[in-house]
């Protein structure tokens, strides 16, 4: 398999990955993001640690996602690109956040919970505030940033050629609609526009899917890119 091949089937997994860990997450993390008595309860640990596990995977899959696919789409804007590379970055970042306020939660229900001389009353509105930032972290992450993701990548898929043009073109629909549901989310003290948000995540939804099976599948097509890394012998990864 040539290194073209590799570098188009390694970031379409990486695409993947972020599908097959952040979709069970949102489901194993309920009990702790929807009971706000959790903290003093009896919790499902084990549940809320493994959705905690599948976030961390998904975050670390979206930096593989950007940092496999720099070495080609640098060729067609390297400013953009980096712009990608960073944006990518920043969104792990702030799910990484998210989980480390979900797992401080566990940490203070086995630690302090039913204590002698606990106030449990406290210790519900410290458990409430972690939440509340795991909320906001994911109107920031999974909700704001991946529209600058689709319009930086959308970009450079579109230019070059390297999948069909129709794939990005959903991300460069989505990602305004993506933002203006995420920032209306933002000043409406994160009590999101349920239709507007729909409407907005399906786009983006199609386009990382799509885009993660077409690479696995068929990976980049013939571009002048592709055509001048291989005249040139560089390896992309």
């Amino acid at each position: 398999m040539d290194t073209l091949r590799k570098t188009a089937l390694v970031a379409g997994g990486f695409y993947l990955i972020t599908f097959i860990s952040s979709i069970p997450a949102f489901f194993l993390l309920d009990p702790v993001l929807n009971d706000p008595d959790y903290i003093v309860g009896s919790g499902a640990d084990t549940r809320v640690l493994l959705g905690c596990f599948l976030d961390l995977i998904n975050a670390i899959a979206c930096i593989g996602t950007a940092v496999t696919l720099f070495p080609v789409v640098k060729r067609q804007n390297e400013g953009v690109a980096l712009g990608f590379v960073a944006a990518r970055v920043f969104e792990a970042a702030i799910i990484v956040i998210g989980v480390v306020s979900l797992l401080s939660v566990v940490t203070l229900r086995n630690d302090l919970a039913g204590g002698a001389g606990t106030d449990d009353g406290s210790l519900v509105a410290i458990g409430q505030s972690l939440v509340a930032i795991r909320d906001w972290t994911f109107v920031l992450g999974p909700g704001l940033i991946p529209g600058v993701n689709a319009l930086l990548l959308g970009y450079l898929m579109y230019r070059s050629g390297l999948v069909p043009r129709l794939i990005p073109v959903l991300g460069l629909v989505g990602a305004p609609l993506l933002i203006t549901s995420a920032t209306v989310t933002l000043f409406r003290n994160n009590d999101p526009v349920t239709v507007l948000a729909a409407i907005a995540t399906v786009p983006i939804f199609l386009w990382e899917l799509s885009l993660g099976v077409w690479l696995v599948v068929k990976g980049f097509k013939p571009s002048p890119i592709t055509a001048g890394m291989v005249a040139a012998g560089t390896r992309p990864a």
